[in-house]
């Protein structure tokens, strides 16, 4: 239990050093930052990713590989699987957390909307690497219509 909390407020932190660091330097570069939280989150998922299949089998298809990143590899990261998964079948994705876990310490209403995708930047990341290191090329965004639920758009990227 005190791994999640050191996890939690790791996040936290680089969120804060990120948005900060922008503050201080007086610079509109708010994408310029999240996209750095979203490369870590990238580096992340793309290596926790190896450790979790490296005894499994190939997934048979794109939907089999996404069932695993809602149960087992959410499991792994957030301790919950997410709440619903939704496609159609043409390679979008969107997962629904309705209790995203960087989110309900911040409020349960629309004070913090604002700065919500701060928040889901590290986990796009996570989810967009994780998914390169199994062979799916990916761009994944975020939407937080209210607190603490979070969608996980998925667009995969076809050659």
């Amino acid at each position: 239990m005190s791994d999640d909390a050191v996890f939690e407020f790791l996040h936290s932190e680089v969120i804060n050093y990120f948005v900060s660091r922008n503050e201080d330097q007086n610079t509109e570069g708010k994408d310029e930052d999240l996209s750095t939280i979203e490369y870590m989150g990238f580096s992340t998922g793309y290596r926790i990713i190896e450790r979790l299949t490296k005894e499994m089998p190939r997934f048979k298809d794109e939907l089999d590989t996404m069932k695993f990143i809602c149960t087992d590899f959410w499991s792994a990261i957030y301790k919950k699987q997410i709440d619903n998964l939704r496609t159609n079948h043409q390679g979008v994705y969107v997962l629904q957390d309705n209790s995203f876990r960087f989110l309900t310490k911040l409020s349960n209403g629309k004070q913090y909307l604002e700065v919500a995708p701060r928040f889901a930047a590290f986990t796009c990341g996570v989810i967009r690497g994780s998914l390169a290191n199994l062979g799916i090329a990916s761009l994944v965004t975020s939407e937080v219509l209210n607190m603490p639920s979070c969608k996980f758009h998925i667009q995969v990227q076809r050659t």
